[in-house]
């Protein structure tokens, strides 16, 4: 492992809760206010956040409001692209957009205004308008001095992206080819179909570990462990109180299939997108094809049967979708992909699921889900611009996001019980956790953005996977 230099060791010691131990993170650090501090100062600060989704701002001059940790961002379509800019006013500093443009109107011909004293920027961040200029010393209105500071902003995936470190490697360069399997499955055609937000009463680090590895679906989501028990059991011991094998030697392949296919089902019901209802239809109008009589070959089989009648189908409705098998061979993917620092993508067929996480407070955040599918071009509906908040126990969420926050919350209650100085993780599974936390801290210690770079590439695909070697 490579030696700090003098700088980094300086900041690494201001780090009172630094992941010694790889197989065992410190409490404090879902609790203690300086440590998220210490995150907010040198973490939040310098990462690639996703801001927006493009469909909510389609036309030039429309603009949403993206907010982290006390600091706001305008990202609004320009002539010139996707732009963002700090949202505050240049003369008195209060904010000039709060929301999305569909609340304030689109910007293109009114421009941005102060609700204070009324100045104006227009949409590329220029001031267009000082009311009572010949009240100021001119040397306080240098039209390149009261433009509105730009933000790092960039596009990817049919999401907008922001930085506010101006010296960070480009997205794409930070995520590298994590990103090639996304984009071969199309995730830049996706639209949303529905979006739900709710506050936990969490760390944001404590929500995100519930989808940073499948370990818990024994006991969380017992209803997918008794649909395909080998799938689980396969990768988590035989002892986790499964009904055997998925794929059962005495079982026909009708019959292993029909477990399969039940899991579609409740993929379908527990996520609503993850397994889309059009893709469910067209999985169930194969069950009844012919295959081979060994299980082991007829359901993968039966697999690549139903992914190919999903992307035949659905193009011949018009929707532009790539060949899912294809994508899937050349580029595998387990079942979530993480992009750091907050959010995740869950794969299953065309559509995705998107999961976001913002810190609002040391022990509390903000939790969104997105469901994404395709539309045949023309018949896209209208964009979703704003979440709809229910209490983290509504049974309003679908059932899989319902039975992960019924954990979250007690979880966090257990970080402050006396005697538990740290979470034990398995260096198999719960590796994922683990490179988080160590990456974390390479922020805090202050590394370099190509230094950072290829850890952060290897979070991406480690979902369920072991605790890495980083040169952090």
């Amino acid at each position: 492992m490579a030696d700090f230099d003098a700088t980094e060791s300086l900041k690494a010691a201001a780090n009172p809760f630094r992941v010694i131990d790889p197989e065992k993170i410190p409490a404090s650090r879902f609790y203690d206010e300086e440590f998220f501090n210490l995150e907010a100062e040198h973490m939040w600060s310098r990462t690639w956040q996703m801001a927006c989704r493009l469909e909510t701002i389609p036309e030039i001059g429309d603009w949403v409001e993206y907010t982290i940790l006390g600091k706001s961002v305008i990202v609004v379509n320009t002539k010139d692209g996707v732009k963002a800019h700090h949202n505050h006013c240049r003369h008195r500093g209060v904010p000039i957009a709060g929301g999305h443009g569909n609340d304030r109107g689109n910007c293109a011909k009114t421009g941005f205004i102060c609700p204070f004293h009324g100045w104006r920027w227009n949409m590329e961040g220029d001031c267009t308008f000082v009311y009572g200029k010949q009240l100021f010393n001119q040397d306080l209105l240098e039209a390149e001095d009261l433009k509105l500071r730009s933000v790092r902003c960039e596009t990817w995936g049919g999401c907008a992206y922001i930085n506010l470190d101006d010296n960070a490697l480009s997205y794409v360069e930070t995520m590298g080819s994590a990103l090639d399997g996304l984009d071969a499955r199309g995730i830049g055609n996706l639209r949303a179909e529905w979006w739900y937000g709710t506050v936990l009463p969490a760390n944001w680090k404590i929500a995100m570990e519930a989808f940073q590895e499948g370990y818990h679906v024994m006991k969380t989501h017992p209803q997918l462990q008794q649909a395909t028990p080998v799938l689980y059991n396969s990768r988590y011991g035989n002892d986790t109180g499964g009904q055997g094998p998925a794929i059962n030697p005495d079982m026909s392949a009708r019959d292993n299939i029909l477990s399969q296919f039940a899991q579609f089902e409740l993929l379908s019901e527990g996520m609503a997108g993850l397994v889309h209802a059009k893709e469910l239809e067209i999985a169930r109008q194969c069950l009844d094809v012919e295959l081979p009589d060994d299980p082991a070959v007829a359901v993968p089989m039966w697999f690549g049967l139903v992914m190919d009648e999903v992307t035949k189908q659905l193009r011949a409705r018009g929707e532009n979708i790539p060949d899912i098998r294809e994508a899937a061979t050349k580029y595998p993917l387990d079942a979530l992909q993480f992009n750091f620092p907050n959010s995740f993508v869950l794969v299953f067929f065309s559509g995705m699921t998107s999961y976001r996480v913002r810190p609002l407070t040391p022990e509390t955040c903000l939790f969104e889900i997105w469901s994404l599918t395709n539309f045949p071009e023309g018949q896209e509906p209208d964009p979703v611009l704003e979440p709809i908040m229910l209490p983290y126990d509504s049974k309003e969420f679908p059932k899989i996001p319902q039975q992960d926050y019924s954990n979250i919350p007690i979880q966090q209650k257990g970080m402050h019980s006396q005697g538990f100085e740290y979470m034990r993780l398995s260096r198999v599974r719960e590796g994922l956790i683990s490179n988080n936390h160590r990456v974390i801290d390479g922020f805090i210690a202050g590394h370099s953005h190509a230094r950072l770079a290829p850890a952060i590439q290897q979070l991406s695909l480690n979902f369920d996977g072991p605790i890495l070697e980083f040169d952090l």
